[in-house]
């Protein structure tokens, strides 16, 4: 309930008003009025006023109490409206709580006012909350569905384009520098365009391969920042407010960067006259009344990542849509629209969740909350080099159920020297495993395959 509420009061007696107003004060409600007595004031102020409650008597000289309700109904249905009268009958007090009323007082009982008014404001909070709820909950639904279709369809597509990688590359071994050699070069980088796409969707859908370690997001702001002021242009100033007691999270280090790249690219880009970008840091507990309200969140501590501009920000209907893949307000060619669905992927596949908070011409604030973990930061292990293998010895079982991958892994392992064993699924990679005279040295395996998946095979190996 707020503390301080509207309350339109529809009366044509400038004095009953006042007598009830009083009651209300005397009860320790705050709010401010407004009273009207006719059909086109009372429009307008359900119009400009936005009443969080509705008192009126049954019957003026200019409109009558069933007519003011049922205007007030269609304009604003969730108003509770209460009817105060002299004269109002139980069989007419029935009738109109039964076309909408929230309830009734007569005027010789304002005694009961102040109560019957906080129930229907709280009974109206409650009945907002409930339907916020179950919004946020078919939201997330929707999301999910997305998520499954989005992977089912990156995948595919990853299949498609390994073999249009893979292929390109073999021919490109084999051709000598010739002028055909630069348009197959062109397709190579397509192709891997198209790929990061894909890995685009892939994180939408929470189905990309993370190396998540301890990491501290201050550092990986600080880090990310650098590229930042390549990246955002000098009409924006970079304000970063760091918690420097802030906890430790459990994250891919790339993908965060990731996230933070994003976000700072949306702000940029809605604030096209220039403007602030303010990303912060805090160490927070999440309690169970944020839960309540927020689908998706989980009580406990976190560690918080704020990205916030003074943009044109976003209207509801907009941010209904924010994350869903390809969803963009930009012209053709200005953006691919997975930015954002990206940053929702990642996010829900590092255990956390995202909120945005948002109004046309106030800017946006992206919430990002991390589970925040009790262990310590670990150094990074120097990358290994990567080894040419001129020759190759030993027997490798391939498992992969898409016929053109299975073909192009074959090949390849075949010029390099490998015997190579071939399986469709998991159950005839298990058949080769158990029939095959020989040592099999290396299991290169699809991991989600119909029947038996990849990790099943390996673990039978």
């Amino acid at each position: 309930m707020k503390d301080a509420l509207h309350i339109l009061f529809v009366d044509d007696s400038a004095d009953d008003v006042q007598l009830e107003q009083f009651e209300l004060r005397q009860g320790g409600l705050a709010f401010t009025a407004k009273r009207v007595e006719r059909q086109p004031d009372l429009v307008e102020a359900l119009r400009e006023f936005r009443p969080d409650l509705i008192i009126s008597v049954d019957s003026m000289p200019e409109i009558n109490g069933s007519t003011a309700l049922r205007i007030a109904h269609a304009a604003c249905p969730e108003v509770p409206f209460i009817f105060v009268s002299g004269t109002i009958g139980e069989e007419r007090a029935i009738e109109s709580l039964k076309s909408g009323a929230t309830d009734y007082v007569l005027k010789d009982h304002l005694g009961g006012l102040v109560q019957k008014v906080r129930r229907a404001l709280k009974d109206a909070e409650d009945r907002r909350e409930h339907r916020k709820l179950e919004e946020q909950f078919r939201q997330a639904q929707k999301m999910e569905a997305i998520g499954r279709l989005a992977g089912g369809v990156a995948h595919d597509f990853n299949n498609l384009l390994t073999v249009i990688v893979g292929y390109t590359e073999i021919i490109l071994r084999r051709v000598p520098p010739v002028p055909k050699r630069g348009e197959l070069e062109e397709v190579l980088n397509a192709a891997h365009r198209a790929g990061a796409l894909t890995r685009q969707l892939l994180a939408f859908s929470r189905k990309q391969m993370i190396t998540p370690v301890v990491l501290n997001l201050n550092a990986s702001v600080t880090e990310t920042q650098k590229m930042l002021l390549r990246l955002i242009g000098e009409d924006i100033e970079i304000l970063t407010v760091l918690d420097q007691s802030l906890g430790n999270v459990r994250a891919d280090p790339g993908q965060i960067e990731q996230v933070i790249m994003n976000l700072a690219v949306n702000a940029r880009d809605a604030m096209p006259q220039g403007g602030k970008l303010t990303i912060e840091t805090a160490s927070v507990v999440l309690d169970e009344s944020y839960v309540r309200g927020h689908a998706g969140a989980k009580a406990g501590p976190h560690v918080m990542l704020s990205v916030s501009d003074t943009g044109h920000g976003m209207d509801d209907e907009m941010k209904s849509h924010l994350f869903e893949p390809f969803f963009t307000t930009k012209e053709a060619g200005k953006g691919t629209g997975l930015g954002l669905s990206t940053v929702y992927g990642i996010v829900n596949q590092s255990g956390g969740s995202i909120w945005v908070d948002s109004e046309p011409a106030h800017g946006t604030t992206f919430k990002l909350y991390l589970p925040r973990v009790d262990e310590p930061l670990k150094p990074l292990e120097p990358a290994t080099p990567a080894v040419r293998v001129v020759a190759g010895l030993g027997t490798i079982l391939v498992a992969e159920d898409a016929l053109v991958v299975r073909k192009l892994v074959s090949e390849v392992l075949c010029e390099e020297g490998y015997q190579v064993l071939v399986a469709q699924n998991g159950e005839e990679a298990l058949r080769l495993i158990e029939n095959h005279p020989g040592p099999i040295h290396l299991l290169l395996t699809d991991v989600v395959m119909p029947g038996v998946g990849g990790k099943e095979v390996a673990d039978q190996m």
